[in-house]
């Protein structure tokens, strides 16, 4: 009898791992996007979940969570079940900044998620209403020191890179800007362009259409070197504040403890959709250089933009709450 019940016993678990044991993915994957419709990260959210939908024949679907400086959407994952049908884009903000500017986030950065690839970086341009008469970085730095705390810029909420990459520069250019948070990139434009803002550093896909249609002033880039799409645009470590450089950044994260192997299927191909030609151009053209970094690349690049942004936030005094 009890040879028999052991028997019993090891059949039902053999049929048991042959339901776990299900082929990756054999459903659909949720995709969390923790900001709004329509900027940089969204539309890089968009364009994988077509392609990985394609490889990996089960549908990725984007779901927009905006709110809380991108807490909302990351918390969601943070607690969703670490089997690989629920990923984030996982950004600067989220990763390495939020924790520094609230007391108490309900997700632990560090410990709640497993990275998986940085998809792309994102310099910002420098813009500024062509009522500012600022033709340069320079020009408008000799401005900002002669009226301090008189000039407006307006950021997709604090924390955010608009925020922080401000705050650097605040810091590094010795000027007084006031910040007005919003709640999302695009009343922020609507408010520069309306001339109720007077800069903003933004992302180029949502801000070079209104410089070719010149209700924008565009000054300079962020990053460390020119941008290929932007070649004649100096960087703002060149036209004035030697060293700046900021780049935001986005990529894909799981919650922690997801097997490795689904980790490394995702990793794969994900970056295959990055190495595709007519990708790498659409990226480009919207101010994206493309990465696909391994796993442990991207834990270490997060890790690296802690150091960074920590001391950023603690030398702007600025506060979420």
């Amino acid at each position: 009898m009890k040879n028999h019940l052991i028997l019993i016993a090891i059949a039902a678990l053999a049929g048991a791992g042959s339901v776990y044991a299900q082929p990756y993915p054999s459903k659909s994957i949720r995709y969390v996007v923790p900001y709004a419709p329509g900027g940089s990260t969204d539309i890089v959210a968009r364009v994988l979940a077509l392609k990985l939908s394609e490889a990996m024949g089960q549908q990725v679907v984007v779901d927009n969570r905006p709110g809380a400086g991108g807490s909302i959407g990351a918390d969601i994952v943070a607690k969703s079940p670490p089997d690989g049908y629920t990923m984030v884009t996982a950004v600067t903000g989220i990763m390495a900044i939020n924790q520094f500017l609230y007391r108490k986030l309900p997700f632990d950065p560090e410990k709640d998620f497993a990275p998986v690839t940085q998809v792309g970086s994102l310099p910002l341009i420098l813009v500024v209403h062509p009522s500012l008469p600022a033709k340069s970085v320079r020009e408008f730095i000799a401005i900002a020191k002669a009226k301090p705390g008189q000039l407006n810029y307006g950021s997709s909420g604090v924390g955010t890179a608009t925020h922080m990459t401000t705050e650097l520069f605040k810091t590094m250019a010795g000027v007084d800007l006031v910040h007005i948070p919003y709640k999302g990139s695009g009343q922020v434009m609507g408010d520069v362009i309306g001339g109720q803002l007077a800069l903003i550093f933004d992302q180029v896909v949502s801000s070079l259409p209104h410089v070719q249609g010149g209700k924008l002033r565009m000054l300079g880039i962020t990053s460390a070197k020119r941008f290929q799409s932007l070649p004649d645009l100096p960087t703002i470590a060149e036209s004035g504040v030697p060293g700046y450089e900021s780049i935001s950044w986005a990529g894909v994260a799981v919650p922690a403890g997801t097997p490795k192997e689904i980790v490394a299927r995702l990793h794969v191909e994900i970056v295959k959709v990055l190495a595709m030609p007519d990708i790498r151009e659409r990226f480009l053209r919207d101010g994206i250089e493309t990465v696909g970094s391994t796993p442990e690349q991207f834990a270490e690049h997060i890790r690296r933009e802690r150091i960074k942004w920590a001391k950023v936030v603690k030398d702007s005094g600025a506060k979420a709450d």
